[in-house]
């Protein structure tokens, strides 16, 4: 099959692969690689579109880092002391020290936990089942801070 000179000369001057901030948005809400599309791409990890609920695990665990970083400062300041050594010894340096590594340290987890849900840790468990179990212990871990700033008050 043989194309005319106009499709041609049209496909040479309409670049597809163009980067916009049109190709993200687009990309985000239409994205069109869910599954893999050949069974030979059954090692492929990295997808177009990751499932909702690790988007709710993602933002869950990192509202509840900012939670438990307000209350940690809060308790300390009531007396209490922080647990972590890591973590306490950032804290020695200031609390803005102290809430921009946590913040970061939790995003930069977050996203490599995201980045690689579909892998397989150990060729037994699936990547993504990790960011379940940090946003249920932060879940516990603030309920637990709660609590004693409400029993301290």
């Amino acid at each position: 099959m043989e194309m005319s000179d106009a499709t041609v000369n049209q496909r040479d001057i309409v670049d597809r692969r163009t980067f916009s901030w049109r190709t993200v948005f687009y990309g985000f809400i239409r994205s069109r690689r869910h599954n893999l599309r050949r069974d030979v791409d059954a090692e492929v990890l990295f997808l177009d579109w990751h499932h909702p609920w690790l988007f709710f695990l993602a933002v869950g665990t990192m509202i509840f880092s900012c939670l438990d970083a307000f209350m940690t400062l809060q308790l300390i300041d009531r007396g209490m002391y922080e647990v972590n050594p890591v973590m306490r010894a950032i804290l020695g340096q200031g609390t803005t020290a102290f809430a921009v590594s946590k913040m970061t340290m939790t995003g930069t987890s977050i996203l490599m936990l995201v980045f690689l849900a579909k892998a397989k840790f150990l060729n037994r468990v699936r990547t993504g089942l990790f960011l379940t179990i940090f946003f249920s212990m932060y879940a516990c871990l603030v309920c637990y801070e709660f609590v004693y700033l409400l029993r301290d008050m």
